[in-house]
């Protein structure tokens, strides 16, 4: 039975675009990370003018983005390197990390180069099922480490084993 207050079921299509991430974008970015890990993502802006990286993100038809991520091309010879994906936590399983990995790729190819790469942390399931999805296989595992912000606004540095996956383009 459902009632005319029953508003537990709705679908929604919109229309999104992909494009360069850019500096104004940072505040409506809040969602993606810390202001630790925001401060990152636009010493990375400086990378991509500099042609090193490209950084992209996904965007409403009011030009917000719900998306981002980078391309590094300065990690592995002969590949682009996706790092830093995410996705606005409302809006996954959406198909928007599946948009953002296939324009990443484009860019990838667009640079002549055949293959992509990444790393996903050994406790993230749920994106290494999407990667693999997308044709990404698994052909190692090492550890990565970072600094992450605390609410308190302290810093530590956070470690995790993460799966290395490849796909050839």
């Amino acid at each position: 039975m459902t009632t005319e207050n029953d508003f537990s079921h709705a679908t929604l299509t919109t229309r999104v675009t992909v494009r360069d991430l850019l500096p104004r974008d940072l505040p409506a970015c809040t969602w993606s990370g810390s202001a630790t890990h925001l401060r990152h993502v636009e010493r990375e802006l400086t990378r991509a003018a500099a042609g090193e990286v490209d950084y992209l993100a996904v965007c409403t038809p009011v030009d917000l983005p719900v998306a981002i991520g980078g391309v590094d091309y300065q990690v592995s010879q002969g590949a682009g390197t996706l790092w830093q994906l995410a996705v606005l936590p409302a809006l996954q399983s959406c198909g928007l990390g599946t948009l953002l990995v296939r324009a990443a790729e484009q860019r990838i190819l667009n640079r002549g180069l055949r293959r992509a790469e990444l790393a996903v942390e050994e406790d993230n399931p749920r994106a290494r099922a999407l990667y693999e999805r997308l044709g990404y296989v698994a052909h190692g595992r090492e550890p990565d480490a970072w600094d992450e912000e605390g609410p308190d606004g302290s810093i530590r540095r956070h470690e995790k084993m993460c799966i290395l996956l490849r796909k050839s383009l």
